[in-house]
């Protein structure tokens, strides 16, 4: 169980660890988080409860190992997703809630800084995000090849956020993807099982994403950044 017991997180890359050590297959562990994040959400908002920064993280980290799965171009995402996951771990030393690292960062008007957690907080988000898109256009396609669903669900996330030369490489990098069928092999899933769980990340992650954005919403922070 990740909600409960509140325990020491310490890091993306032991989230991959996690995954890999056991016999479960990785999309197991983090739809099960996710499921998880979202039935606390949803009996928080009648307990005034806020969801605690170590738990989102632990959740959090799971995911790093799908862009592991994808390759070449996607390692730029791997790379920030880890980097930022990380760095929330780290703060989870000192702030308890996901409440209080972004009230933190506002009342030192550091919110969109370089580096800082409320903006490593945004980019976990999209990370999230932009697995969400890739499952739904994953699962509303049959191409053999992962490059239009990729190149959509990077478009619809993260692209107006990176700069010219990023969106390049990412271009660049997208012939270099698994085909569906490699990826099911990565991912230890057949069809029919991951169609199943993708679905159920989809229907998981929307609440924790849209958590977030109300987090910075409700602080008059705009989510064009």
């Amino acid at each position: 169980m990740i909600l409960g017991v509140k325990r020491s997180c310490s890091g993306a890359m032991d989230g991959m660890a996690m995954a890999e050590s056991t016999s479960t297959p990785p999309l197991t562990s983090i739809v099960e988080a996710f499921e998880e994040l979202g039935k606390f959400l949803q009996s928080q908002q009648q307990q005034q409860q806020r969801l605690s920064l170590d738990t989102f993280c632990q959740a959090s980290s799971l995911v790093s190992i799908l862009f592991s799965c994808l390759g070449l171009a996607f390692k730029f995402a791997e790379m920030e997703y880890v980097s930022k996951v990380d760095d929330l771990v780290e703060a989870s030393k000192t702030y308890d809630t996901l409440d209080s690292l972004i009230d933190i960062d506002v009342a030192n008007d550091t919110v969109k800084t370089p580096g800082s957690h409320s903006r490593n907080l945004r980019r976990v988000r999209q990370g999230l995000d932009l697995i969400r898109a890739l499952f739904e256009q994953f699962l509303s396609t049959d191409d053999f090849s992962l490059r239009e669903a990729a190149s959509t669900a990077y478009a619809q996330v993260c692209a107006p956020y990176h700069s010219w030369t990023i969106r390049t490489a990412v271009a660049a990098g997208m012939y270099a993807l698994p085909s569906r069928d490699q990826l099911l092999v990565n991912l230890e899933e057949t069809h029919q099982s991951a169609e199943k769980k993708m679905k159920r990340y989809i229907r998981a992650s929307r609440p924790v994403i849209e958590y977030i954005d109300k987090l910075y919403l409700s602080r008059s922070i705009t989510l064009d950044w």
